[in-house]
């Protein structure tokens, strides 16, 4: 058995295709007098690694096949769209698409995906006032020693505007996220079931290169005679996998019995630090299947069915991993929890009694990877290989290349996945996270205990979400899959 790194592996692929058309369609180029670089690189990349490409008429294969009327025939359809992220929304991507994106700078989106960000460090959920277009605030949390970190704001705050523009449909975006380092929130009271501005202000400032550690909180409780671990885990980041496994240990030298995962923040991110994570918790027999890689057609057709399988892991970095062998794991969800959380989830389903306590997730159920303008590494962004892009492009696209199916052949959650206990989150009530009485995990621990008490967990105010901080961001329901760097052939 032998590692295959990601050269070797699209090596295989195109040495094993006997198919023609993947070598026009791999070959073909526009005018060279075209100003059409980025959506060359975009169309073909698409054309090969998409898991909609038979779905999608301009990504056909033999769509420009006449050798008389080809080459201009693809160059006229390249020039049709001026601005390639116009080009890669309206021309390439799927009707049913919600999650593939295009980025001007490949740097931006990378640096992301590894938790690094411009930002004031406010974690916030946005919600529309009902019968109205104007959208209100509430903070979810602050990034430890970012700016927001020294603000007097805090989890559960509210606000309603920035700068004194009221938030509204059309503006909280630009708002929020536009090119204003520096802005000030408006903050707002919760006031007889309404949401009322107090005339207090914040002044955030957004920091370059502000890195978040995703372990926001571990620590265990002994509770009703359970001894009970609690993760609050923000995003699948594959630069702290020995910080995850860290956390894991500390809780296994604590004795804990039962585990709560919260991931009700967390969009996603890296497939091999699910698959870590699950190794972790459940066990560590690398002949178990964690999930199988379902492409489009004419890559799903290259490989075996083991090559297309991942298999539960036994070491994180080179360190056996002394796993917690729990046979049930609690999790916390809201509709922001979306990607590798919800891989976590059902590819454990298999092997545990899932709990899952919240509200519906996401539904996203396909997997990505980053595409950059490296011709000779089909197009797959390589930490290693930054020289190898071409200068005169620095695009990426993250499209969906393919479905991770549990070892049961599960993987169809589209519309989230469904708690086993309803709870939404309460903007009236949203508690002290890690704290044993905030709403979610206080239900998680009755559940562990079975101690139902007189505890209440109706919700008066419930969030229903219109949009947060982290599906604004490029990270937005993304499950990268890197597996691919340490797959067995």
């Amino acid at each position: 058995m032998k590692k295959i790194l990601v050269l070797l592996v699209i090596a295989v692929i195109f040495s094993c295709s006997k198919d023609e058309d993947l070598t026009l369609t791999k070959t073909i180029d526009p005018d060279g007098s075209a100003d059409v670089e980025v959506q060359d690189f975009m169309w073909k990349a698409m054309n090969f690694w998409y898991f909609w490409q038979s779905d999608v008429n301009d990504l056909a294969d033999d769509r420009f096949m006449n050798t008389a009327t080809g080459r201009a025939e693809y160059t006229a359809f390249l020039d049709a769209e001026d601005e390639p992220g116009a080009f890669f929304e309206n021309k390439l991507k799927y009707i049913e698409d919600r999650f593939s994106k295009s980025y001007s700078d490949y740097r931006v989106l990378t640096n992301s995906l590894a938790g690094i960000s411009k930002s004031n460090g406010l974690e916030f959920g946005l919600v529309r006032f009902q019968g109205s277009n104007d959208v209100f605030g509430y903070v979810r949390y602050i990034i430890p020693n970012s700016n927001a970190a020294t603000a007097d704001i805090l989890r559960g705050d509210l606000f309603t505007g920035v700068d004194g523009q009221t938030l509204t449909l059309n503006n909280y975006k630009d708002l929020l996220l536009g090119e204003n380092d520096t802005y000030t929130l408006n903050m707002a009271d919760f006031v007889n079931g309404n949401v009322v501005p107090n005339n207090q202000e914040v002044v955030l400032t957004k920091e370059e290169a502000l890195t978040e550690n995703p372990i926001f909180i571990s620590k265990s409780f002994e509770i009703g005679g359970e001894n009970i671990g609690y993760i609050m885990y923000n995003q699948f980041t594959n630069e702290y996998d020995d910080d995850l496994y860290a956390a894991v240990e500390a809780l296994k030298s604590a004795g804990i019995t039962n585990l709560v995962m919260d991931l009700r923040y967390n969009p996603g991110g890296s497939v091999n630090t699910t698959r870590l994570l699950a190794s972790m918790i459940y066990g560590t027999n690398t002949s178990e299947v964690f999930l199988r890689k379902r492409y489009n057609d004419k890559i799903q057709n290259q490989f075996t069915d083991s090559q297309l399988e991942v298999y539960f892991a036994d070491k994180v970095n080179g360190k056996t991993i002394n796993s917690l062998g729990l046979t049930k794991l609690y999790v916390l969800t809201t509709t922001g929890s979306a990607s590798a959380s919800e891989l976590l989830i059902n590819s454990l389903e298999p092997y545990l009694d899932i709990i899952q306590i919240g509200d519906v997730t996401t539904g996203k159920n396909e997997f990505s990877n980053t595409m950059v303008d490296d011709r000779d590494n089909s197009y797959l962004y390589t930490p290693s290989r930054t020289n190898k892009i071409n200068p005169d492009n620095q695009w990426a696209i993250l499209p969906l290349i393919g479905r991770n199916e549990n070892a049961e052949g599960f993987s169809d959650f589209t519309s989230g996945l469904q708690p086993d206990i309803l709870l939404k989150e309460d903007y009236s009530n949203l508690g002290i996270l890690g704290n044993q009485n905030e709403p979610l995990l206080a239900r998680a621990i009755q559940a562990i205990t079975g101690q139902t008490g007189k505890r209440d967990f109706t919700v008066k105010h419930p969030i229903d979400i219109l949009n947060d901080s982290k599906m604004l961001s490029p990270i937005k329901g993304k499950m990268i899959d890197d597996t691919v760097y340490d797959l067995e052939f």
